[in-house]
């Protein structure tokens, strides 16, 4: 049998020799991904082998690294977000692709469908955060009534955004509540907010928000600005509170893609998944963290779903892999 490998291409800015909070996230979501492959037969060192790439926060680098990987004739590729996603569609149509961390994957054009991903190359995972997005700010406005500004921090040429951040202006006409979209590059006027009472803060996950995370993190605790965010991994770095789907699990059903595609199985026959309000696979909840115990309160999404969730794939939402040494496959993946 052909030797293959494993090319991860983690297009994220969370990449090791980043720092200490960056370095955690990575080690964390590429760990969930490689250890569910190992659970299913793929042995780095044995029949797979695994190479990075990363972007360091600056998405404008996909194209030439999507345009890298291609040229290595690799058998899958793997990417963690919908910039990535886009790259790597128009840098191939014959390289399986399996996608995760994309909210609208028929919104952004990746797949005609979410049942039917079409002809083409690409399937996988949705994290479907239009579904959850508007939750952020209910819940911060409820654990502080008195917020009435949220600067919503995120990547303004990640077209994904914009759908979340028209949700959130739609809660907040309900809430009495002022939206302001803020470059998550622009520091300055971050840092230039003054402390109150009134003020909130939610961070949107997507490559640059998490390549900065360490920066967010320390400028949010200077101005005491309460934050919410979509994934725990910033609660853990010291973050108010989070809320959204379990990544660990959402990388680990991505490595479920590559291995049914390793196997034989086409991308354009495997549906692209949501997340569920189910605790399997992924499941909805808040992490919040207790000021000055350092411990954390989990609830489950069996008292908080998003309203929105669809009871079924909704028309507006809808990695690459190749195995090392003689016969293994050889797979690329691409991270937020």
């Amino acid at each position: 049998m052909k030797r293959r490998e494993f090319i991860v291409l983690a297009v994220a800015a969370i990449v090791a020799r980043l720092a200490s909070t960056r370095e955690r996230q990575q080690n964390d979501f590429f760990a969930c991904f490689a250890k569910e492959l190992e659970q299913l037969g793929w042995i780095e060192g044995r029949n797979i082998r695994f190479e990075y790439r990363h972007a360091d926060g600056r998405p404008e680098r996909f194209p030439r690294i999507a345009a890298e990987l291609v040229s290595l004739k690799l058998d899958l590729i793997a990417v963690g977000s919908t910039q990535a996603s886009q790259a790597m569609q128009h840098a191939t149509s014959e390289i399986p692709v399996v996608i995760g961390g994309v909210t609208d994957p028929v919104g952004a054009g990746i797949v005609a469908s979410l049942a039917r991903p079409g002809g083409g190359n690409i399937t996988g995972v949705s994290n479907f955060q239009l579904a959850t997005t508007g939750k952020l700010l209910e819940l911060l406005k409820e654990g502080l009534p008195d917020i009435t500004r949220v600067v919503v921090l995120h990547d303004p040429t990640n077209q994904a955004k914009s759908g979340e951040i028209n949700e959130l202006n739609t809660i907040a006409a309900r809430a009495g509540v002022t939206i302001e979209a803020l470059n998550a590059r622009n520091f300055e006027a971050l840092s230039s907010l003054r402390p109150s009472r009134s003020i909130g803060l939610i961070v949107l996950v997507d490559t640059v928000t998490l390549a900065n995370s360490d920066k967010i993190l320390g400028l949010a605790a200077t101005k005491r600005l309460p934050t919410m965010f979509q994934t725990r991994r910033f609660v853990d770095g010291g973050g108010l509170m989070s809320y959204g789907i379990n990544f660990c699990q959402h990388f680990a059903r991505k490595a479920r893609y590559v291995d049914k595609i390793l196997k034989g199985a086409k991308p354009s026959e495997l549906p692209v998944e949501l997340p569920t309000r189910s605790p399997s696979p992924f499941g909805f909840g808040i992490i919040t963290r207790r000021t000055g115990s350092g411990r954390y309160v989990f609830e489950t999404n069996s008292s908080r779903k998003p309203a929105n969730h669809p009871s079924r794939p909704c028309s507006s939402i809808c990695s690459k892999v190749t195995p090392s040494t003689p016969g293994a496959p050889a797979l690329a993946r691409a991270s937020l």
